[in-house]
């Protein structure tokens, strides 16, 4: 009798959840119908509040009759951890393995065991200041995937480090010592899917670090903090 009650249970719940994601979708669409395309409705950890998910990683919230909609953060103040950055944390999350290194080039330190990903701009200021960190830090592979988001002088300076005959030092040559790469020329085309690949996953700055877990450090941290990310995330 408890298993029969529980089931009975668990398909009321999804029934409720079911009205609630359909009342929600068609009120929101007709009231605004300017709002992208509902991706998903899920319950939150308070009462009578959903979230909305637009445009992959977006997040809103609304009531149980899509009356109000809140944009901003949801925190929980007992644990003390904001929920709406943790639910974009996991949808924005990268499978490293699925990474596409073909676009990159990748720099060998040391045994090379630990794993890094890096989306730079070569006209970003912060990733020269970040690069000079990076140097200390052994005993790592890192993909390095230009990133040219800052206008059209990203773009001719990153085709040039890219169409290089050694990549890496044309790089490090300009991040570390100002010496500006050659004009050079080649198939680009990883450069832009590479552009498509930071904003499917929302990369908007750089530096952006990517780690084996998936994990992801946007900005320019030092190499005290990347040991410590390398040596979690190994």
């Amino acid at each position: 009798m408890k298993s029969f009650l529980t089931f009975v249970a668990a398909a009321v719940v999804a029934l409720s959840a079911q009205a609630f994601d359909m009342a929600i979708r068609k009120n929101l669409a007709e009231r605004l119908p300017n709002l992208p395309k509902i991706d998903e409705v899920n319950r939150t950890a308070m009462p009578g509040l959903f979230e909305v998910r637009v445009n992959g990683t977006e997040i809103l919230y609304t009531d149980a009759e899509a009356n109000f909609l809140i944009q901003g953060s949801l925190i929980d103040t007992k644990a003390k951890r904001n929920l709406t950055e943790e639910r974009i944390d996991k949808l924005t999350a990268i499978d490293f393995a699925s990474l596409p290194v073909k676009d990159a080039f990748t720099v060998v330190r040391g045994n090379g065991k630990r794993k890094l990903a890096v989306f730079e701009d070569p006209n970003c200021g912060y990733c020269k200041r970040f690069e000079r960190d990076l140097q200390k830090v052994d005993n790592v592979t890192i993909h390095m995937f230009l990133y040219p988001i800052l206008g059209a002088g990203s773009t001719e300076r990153s085709r040039n480090i890219w169409c290089a005959k050694d990549r890496a030092k044309a790089w490090n040559d300009w991040m570390l010592k100002d010496v500006d790469p050659a004009s050079a020329t080649c198939d680009t085309a990883a450069l832009t899917r590479n552009v498509e690949l930071g904003r499917k996953y929302k990369i908007t700055g750089t530096p952006t670090l990517i780690f084996a877990d998936g994990s992801r450090v946007p900005g320019a941290i030092n190499a005290q903090q990347i040991e410590k990310f390398l040596s979690d995330g190994k």
